[in-house]
């Protein structure tokens, strides 16, 4: 098996993490492949290196991720666009995306030889235009849509499918896969919902009303959003959280669900909802 290997070595420990789990890979007969620039820190015979992405992605079988869940969001767009499954191993904190703890990685065992089962989580197409060029973004977890540090309350006007169904003022609007529900959208007071459901959730920020609820949209919908600032404040369009947008006042953007989808390795037999009350659970503490 030919493995893509990706890590955020921002993350505490991740360099050594990420030798061990190089360790285990060419103990269980995988080939490694890794970008170029890391060359430094992993010198390794043994690895294959790469100075084109692309051409690692097209070449590897699975990719796998050490980090956060943010980095592993990242990658798990990468890895859709390749068409290949992700494993996300956890170095950061919680970790609900990830499958594999620091202290699991003999189930690489499993992975290596195809005994695994493939999650497929939606994606999340967010269109606008900008600078005049119509571009296109995909989302796993969630776009947001929020005023600027200096900024006031924001009025936002919801379309679906071309019929207004929804106004907020609110100091932002977070549009979220089913992924996404236990990200930024649970700390908003949004409901969990199992990721392998096709379903879009909106889900007001501070919204200044005591009658603005969640609201969850069918595998169908085309939703557009504007929102207005009284105050020419700033506006921003974050996608999950690394991509970063300033938009006009009234600027439309459009969402949907992606005809791409995440595959996602399972390597172990726990439910989704196991996972969350585990990492709920470990959040308390």
């Amino acid at each position: 098996m030919k493995i893509a290997l990706i890590p955020n070595l921002s993350k505490h420990n991740a360099q050594l993490h990420t030798l061990e789990v190089i360790d285990k890979l060419h103990k269980f007969g995988a080939e490694v492949f890794m970008r170029s620039n890391l060359k430094g820190c992993f010198p390794n015979s043994k690895i294959a290196f790469y100075d084109d992405f692309d051409k690692m992605m097209a070449d590897c079988d699975v990719v796998i991720a050490v980090g956060g869940d943010g980095t592993i969001i990242h990658c798990s767009r990468h890895a859709a666009a390749a068409g290949k499954p992700i494993l996300g191993i956890n170095v950061g904190r919680l970790g609900f995306v990830a499958e594999l703890e620091t202290n699991e990685l003999d189930r690489l065992k499993d992975l290596v030889e195809g005994h695994y089962s493939i999650e497929n989580r939606m994606l999340l197409e967010i269109r606008l235009e900008n600078n005049g060029r119509q571009e296109t973004y995909c989302a796993l977890n969630d776009a947001v849509i929020a005023r600027g540090a200096l900024s006031r309350i924001l009025d936002f006007t919801v379309h679906f499918n071309s019929k207004n169904v929804c106004n907020y003022r609110a100091d932002g609007l977070i549009i979220s896969t089913p992924t996404g529900s236990t990200a930024y959208s649970l700390s908003a007071g949004g409901p969990v919902i199992d990721p392998s459901l096709r379903c879009t959730l909106l889900t007001p920020i501070c919204p200044h009303s005591l009658l603005s609820r969640p609201v969850v949209f069918g595998p169908d919908a085309e939703l557009s959003v504007t929102a207005t600032s009284n105050y020419n404040s700033e506006i921003f369009l974050t996608i999950d959280g690394d991509t970063f947008i300033q938009i006009a006042d009234n600027q439309r953007i459009d969402f949907c669900r992606s005809e791409r989808v995440a595959s996602i390795i399972k390597l172990k037999d726990n439910n989704f909802y196991e996972v969350v009350n585990q990492k709920l659970a470990e959040r308390r503490n």
